[in-house]
């Protein structure tokens, strides 16, 4: 019997983009517990909210983590409920503004009909190449 496959929540697919633009920290438990290192790296460090932790507990595991101005959460809960969170909503409309901010650019680039971003001038050199002078 053929497998189905899992269907992805868009409210999910919308919160890990989200994440995305914020503030990545990789970092490695040691000897605490992967919440216990987060937190200790957050004080340490002074990370000011919003930011992402990975915290890698052993070669195969990671756990994500989200620090916000409420507290530490993990990733997977905020991904369901981005909304909750204000900082993510400054976030949000950042990426907004320099996603529309690359259409426009895309835009532009093709009304013009180049494909490059710098003008097409041919060089003086490709217009008139050297001749090569043979010695008989």
């Amino acid at each position: 019997m053929a497998r189905r496959r899992k269907r992805k929540s868009r409210r999910r697919l919308e919160g890990r983009r989200i994440l995305e633009q914020v503030a990545h920290y990789n970092i490695e438990t040691g000897e605490d517990k992967p919440v216990t290192a987060a937190r200790k790296y957050i004080r340490a460090q002074g990370i000011v909210p919003p930011a992402l932790l990975l915290v890698k507990r052993n070669e195969h595991t990671t756990d994500r983590y989200f620090w916000a101005e409420k507290g530490l959460f993990g990733a997977q809960y905020v991904e369901e409920n981005h909304f909750l969170f204000p900082s993510l909503k400054e976030a949000e409309q950042q990426a907004q503004i320099v996603a529309s901010a690359a259409k426009k650019a895309q835009s532009a680039v093709r009304l013009s009909g180049s494909t490059e971003l710098t003008p097409n001038v041919a060089h003086a050199e490709a217009q008139n190449p050297p001749i090569a002078a043979h010695s008989q």
